[in-house]
C-alpha cells in the first residue's frame, strides 16, 4: 500500500514540475535556514560545555555599591583570593588565579611568533580538563614551565615532541615546555589561549605584585575561577562568601564606603547571562531566542507555500477524491495518500536543504563568527534531522491532508462541488501571515543598518586613518623611543610616534582618588586614565576645545594633564585651564597636577554609549605597552609599511613586526551589531524570496483557474489592463494589511531593542513607508507576470479550456 502512494505521490511531482519546484524549492530553502539556524543556536547553548566541570566551575565576582548604582567587577584583589583559600578551601576542588589575557612573544631557537595566553595556578589546567597531547595536566607546578597549545607546538617545534624543550616568553623569561593541550573549540571562553604558563611566574615578572599588591584591597589586576566540589551548592556558597571582602577592610574605608560583596557566576552565565551596569545582562539570551523565533518563521513560511498550493489545487484533484470514495476508500486512507506526498516532498526537501546547508555554511560561520560543522557522524543529528522531516511533513500536509480528503463523493462526480465563498480564507491568512513577516524582517534589518551606521558616523575625536598601533610585548622594545621615533622620521614613512599605557581604541586603566576645587564630596566616579608621552596627542590627532597640549620642550608638563569634555562637564569646571588637580594614587604621596587643556570626548569604549571622563598624564611610572604612529599622508600605506617593518627589524630584531591600524580596530566596535544586521538582512532575503515564489505559484493557479472567465471578459471587450487588475487586486489587499499588520509590531520590537544603546537612532517614517511601497512593487512584479500572461492569451484557447 505505502509502495502505491509514493508511487501516486511520484507521478503527480513529475506531471506538476512548476508546482514540485515551487513546492520542493520553497521548502528546502526554509528548512536550510531552520538547519543554519539550529546549528547556531546548539553552538551558542553548548558553550563553555567543552569543560567536563561546567556545571561545577564558576568565576569569583563582586558587587559593589557606588555613586552611579551597582557595579560587577570581574578583576579582583589578590588578598580576596588568600581570603578564599584560608578560610572557604572547604567548599571548592580547585581555586585558581588567573592574569587576564596577555599576548606574548614565544621564541625558540630562530622561530618567534606572538600567541595570546594566561598565567594560572598550577591547579587551572585540572579545572579546565585541557584535552593533553604531550605531558599531563599537572605541568605548571614548575613557576618555569609552560603549557603550549598543539597549534602553538607545531608552529614552535614542527610535527616533535616538544615536553622538556627550553623556550622563551617575551624574550626575557626562560621556561620550560612541560605539556601540549589540544586547542580549544571556538564555543568556549577559553578558545584564545594557547598557551598556559604559572601564576608564579606572572609575579616574579612584576614585582609590584609581591610588593603591594598582595595586601591591597584597592589593587583590583587579576581574575579567580573556583570548581565547586560536587556535594556543594552555588547559591549556598555565594551567600556564605558574600562578605568575604568587606569583613577584612577596616584599613580601606575608600573601599568599605561601596559595601562590597563577594558572589559566584556560574561558567553556564558567562556567555548568555553576563552582567551590564550591575544587572544580569539578558540581550545575549533574547538574541538567541529570536534567532530562534526568525528561523521558525521562515521555516514556516515555506510550510505555508505547500499548504498554500495544495489547497489551491483542491479543485484539480475533486475527482480523483471522489472515484477513490466512490470504490470504497475512508477518510483514513485518503489521509495517508496525501501525507505520503507531503512526506516525499519533505524528504526531497531536506536532502536539498542539507546540501545548500553545506554550501552555506563557511559563508555563514564567516557571518556569524563561528566554527560550526555539520555533524554527519553524530547520532543526534540523524535522530533529530528524523523527527524534523516527521514535523515538517505533518505541518505542511497536514491541513491539505485533511481538507482534501473531507470532499463529498457525490457531488463531485456530479459537478456540483463547490470550494464555497470561504474555502480560500485559510489561504489570504496564510499570505498575510507571510507578508507580515518578511516585511517586519526587511523593516528590522534596515534600522539595524541605519543604527549601525549612526553610531559609526558619531565623530571620534581624533584621526582613526593612517594611524598604526604596535603592542610592546617584548623587552626588546624599552629604552629605544627616541632612536625608533629618529629613524622612523627618517625613512620618510613616518610623521610622528608616541607611546602609552593602552591603546586609542579601549580604555584599560580606571582610578578615583582626584580632588580639584569646588568638588562635590559625595562625587565618586572612577575616571578613565591614560599615561602618555607627550608627543601623543599629535601623532592621535587630538582636537582641542581650551587650552594647549603637551610639550616636549616644557619639564613642567610632567605635572599637566589633558581632561577630555566628558571629565570637565563632570568635574563641574566652566573653564578648567589652569586648575589644580590632586591624585592620591593608592599608598604613594598625593600628586599635583594642573590641567592644561581640554579636548573633545574621544570615543575609546562603546560607540553607543556617553564618553567616560578621562584624563591623560605624561607617564610618569611603569613601562608603556603600545606604540602609535602616524604614517605620513603623503605616502601610501603599501609604500609606508615596508619602510616601517625595515626599521623595527633593525631596531627591535627579536620581536615579530605586528601591527593593528586604528580604523580597523575601532571598526570592531561594530562588529556584534553588525553580525545581526547581516543575519536579518540574510534572513529577510529569504523570507522575501520565499513568499515571493508562493504568490508566484498561487497567481499561477488563480490564473489557470480563472481562464474561461478571462476568455469571456475579453471577448465582451475587457482591455489587458483590465484583466491584470482583475487578476491583481486581491493579492494587493492581501500585502495592504500584511503591511498595516507589521508596521506597529516591528515599530514595538525595534524600539524597545534600540534602548539598549544611549547614543541612538529614532525609527523613521520613510523606513517603514519606503517597506510598504517596496513590498507592493514586489507583488506588483511577481504576480503580474501571470496576470499579463494570461491577460495576453487568445479568447478562442481560453474558451476551449475545460
Amino acid at each position: 500500500m505505502l509502495h502505491n502512494y509514493l508511487k501516486i505521490a511520484f507521478r503527480q511531482l513529475a506531471r506538476n514540475r512548476a508546482y514540485s519546484f515551487i513546492n520542493i524549492g520553497g521548502l528546502a530553502a526554509g528548512m536550510a535556514v531552520a538547519m543554519l539556524i539550529g546549528l547556531w543556536v546548539y553552538d551558542e547553548l553548548s558553550f563553555n560545555t567543552y569543560h567536563d566541570n561546567y556545571d561545577r566551575i564558576a568565576q569569583v565576582r563582586t558587587r559593589e555599591f557606588g555613586e552611579h548604582g551597582v557595579g560587577i567587577n570581574s578583576s579582583l584583589q589578590y588578598p580576596l583570593m588568600t581570603e578564599l583559600k584560608a578560610h572557604y578551601s572547604a567548599y571548592f576542588k580547585h581555586i585558581v588565579s588567573v592574569s587576564w589575557d596577555v599576548d606574548m612573544v614565544l621564541s625558540a631557537g630562530q622561530t618567534r611568533i606572538s600567541r595570546p595566553g594566561l598565567f594560572m595556578d598550577p591547579g587551572g589546567p585540572e579545572m579546565l580538563t585541557l584535552g593533553m597531547v604531550y605531558g599531563t595536566r599537572a605541568g605548571l607546578s614548575d613557576p618555569h614551565s609552560v603549557l603550549l597549545s598543539r597549534s602553538t607546538a607545531l608552529a614552535l617545534f614542527g610535527d616533535a615532541d616538544p615536553v622538556n624543550r627550553v623556550m622563551r616568553l617575551n624574550n626575557k623569561l626562560d621556561v620550560t615546555v612541560t605539556g601540549v593541550y589540544e586547542d580549544l573549540p571556538e564555543n568556549t571562553q577559553f578558545s584564545r589561549v594557547k598557551f598556559v604558563a604559572p601564576f608564579a611566574l606572572w609575579e616574579l615578572d612584576n614585582p609590584w605584585i609581591r610588593e603591594r599588591a598582595m595586601t591591597d584591597w584597592r589593587n583590583h589586576f587579576m581574575k579567580v575561577y573556583v570548581e565547586l566540589r560536587p556535594d556543594v551548592d552555588l547559591a549556598r556558597v555565594s551567600a556564605d562568601i558574600k562578605n568575604a571582602e568587606m569583613k577584612n577592610l577596616a584599613d580601606f574605608p575608600e573601599v568599605a564606603k561601596n559595601r562590597p560583596e563577594v558572589f559566584l557566576l556560574p561558567m553556564r552565565d558567562w556567555h548568555l547571562r553576563n552582567f551590564k551596569r550591575g544587572e544580569p545582562d539578558t540581550a545575549p539570551m533574547q538574541m538567541v531566542w529570536l534567532i530562534s523565533i526568525i528561523g521558525a518563521f521562515v521555516l514556516l513560511l515555506a510550510c505555508i507555500n505547500f499548504m498554500n498550493l495544495s489547497t489551491a489545487r483542491s479543485e484539480k484533484r475533486a475527482k480523483e477524491v471522489g472515484i477513490r470514495k466512490s470504490i470504497g476508500s475512508v477518510k483514513a486512507q485518503l489521509v495517508s495518500q496525501f501525507f505520503s506526498e507531503s512526506f516525499l516532498v519533505v524528504g526531497f526537501a531536506f536532502v536539498l536543504a542539507v546540501w545548500f546547508t553545506s554550501l552555506a555554511l563557511p559563508w555563514f560561520n564567516q557571518i556569524a563568527a563561528k566554527q560550526m560543522v555539520i555533524p554527519w557522524a553524530n547520532a543526534w543529528f540523524w535522530a533529530i534531522s528524523l523527527a524534523f522531516i516527521m514535523v515538517t511533513g505533518i505541518l505542511a500536509g497536514g491541513y491539505p491532508a485533511l481538507y482534501l480528503s473531507s470532499f463529498q463523493p457525490v457531488k463531485v462526480l456530479k459537478g456540483t462541488f463547490r470550494a464555497g465563498r470561504f474555502a480560500s480564507l485559510p489561504r489570504k491568512v496564510l499570505v498575510v501571515v507571510q507578508f507580515t513577516v518578511s516585511v517586519t524582517l526587511v523593516i528590522g534589518t534596515i534600522v539595524v543598518f541605519r543604527q549601525i551606521q549612526f553610531a559609526k558616523n558619531r565623530p571620534a575625536g581624533y584621526t582613526r586613518e593612517g594611524l598604526l598601533m604596535i603592542e610592546m610585548k617584548s623587552a626588546d622594545f624599552y629604552g629605544k623611543h627616541e632612536i625608533l621615533k629618529n629613524e622612523l622620521r627618517r625613512s620618510g614613512a613616518v610623521t610622528d610616534i608616541a607611546e602609552s599605557m593602552g591603546k586609542v581604541t579601549e580604555v584599560w586603566s580606571g582610578n578615583d582618588g582626584f580632588e580639584w576645587r569646588g568638588k562635590n564630596p559625595a562625587a565618586n566616579k572612577s575616571f578613565g586614565t591614560l599615561m602618555v608621552t607627550s608627543e601623543y596627542g599629535r601623532t592621535v590627532g587630538w582636537q582641542f576645545v581650551q587650552g594647549r597640549d603637551f610639550s616636549e620642550n616644557l619639564s613642567s608638563d610632567s605635572s599637566g594633564m589633558v581632561i577630555n569634555e566628558a571629565a570637565a562637564r563632570y568635574m563641574g569646571l566652566r573653564k578648567p585651564v589652569g586648575e589644580p588637580v590632586s591624585w592620591k594614587f593608592q599608598d604613594r604621596p598625593v600628586m599635583h597636577y594642573r590641567i592644561l587643556g581640554v579636548i573633545r570626548d574621544v570615543v575609546m569604549e562603546s560607540p553607543y554609549e556617553p564618553t567616560l571622563p578621562t584624563i591623560f598624564m605624561i607617564k610618569a611610572h611603569g613601562g608603556p605597552n603600545w606604540m602609535h604612529i602616524r604614517i605620513n599622508p603623503k605616502m601610501s600605506i603599501g609604500e609606508a609599511l615596508p619602510r616601517i617593518e625595515a626599521v623595527f627589524k633593525r631596531l627591535v630584531p627579536l620581536a615579530p613586526f605586528e601591527y593593528k591600524f586604528a580604523d580597523q580596530d575601532y571598526a570592531l566596535k561594530f562588529a556584534a551589531e553588525e553580525r545581526v544586521g547581516k543575519l536579518a538582512y540574510f534572513f529577510a532575503v529569504l523570507a522575501i524570496g520565499i513568499s515571493c515564489l508562493g504568490l508566484f505559484g498561487l497567481s499561477s493557479f488563480v490564473a489557470e483557474q480563472r481562464t474561461r472567465e478571462i476568455g469571456v471578459r475579453k471577448v465582451l471587450g475587457a482591455s489587458v489592463a483590465s484583466v491584470w487588475r482583475l487578476l491583481s487586486n486581491e493579492f494587493i489587499l492581501l500585502v495592504t494589511i500584511a503591511f498595516g499588520i507589521a508596521t506597529p509590531l516591528a515599530y514595538y520590537l525595534l524600539n524597545t531593542w534600540l534602548q539598549k544603546y544611549t547614543y541612538r537612532i529614532e525609527p523613521s517614517w520613510w523606513v517603514f513607508a519606503a517597506t510598504g511601497v517596496g513590498a507592493m512593487a514586489i507583488t506588483l512584479g511577481t504576480v503580474s507576470f501571470q496576470s499579463i500572461r494570461a491577460a495576453l492569451v487568445s479568447p478562442v484557447v481560453s474558451l476551449r479550456t475545460e
